[in-house]
């Protein structure tokens, strides 16, 4: 993927979505450290597996 904002886009929206299905729906509750924690592994994650190709053949 050669384009970075999409890159940008898709692993922020990423991170959002964990933040989202993490956070609890009860009154008073809130997102915890680890759904935060989550929500960055899953941003970069995003952000590594869309990096762009360096055009080698694979051998």
């Amino acid at each position: 993927m050669k384009n970075k904002g999409l890159r940008t886009l898709l692993s922020v929206g990423a991170a959002l979505a964990v933040i989202y299905f993490g956070s609890s729906g009860e009154e008073g509750g809130g997102v915890t450290n680890a759904v935060l924690l989550l929500a960055v592994a899953a941003g970069l994650t995003v952000w590594y597996l869309t990096r762009p190709s360096t055009g080698k053949p694979v051998s």
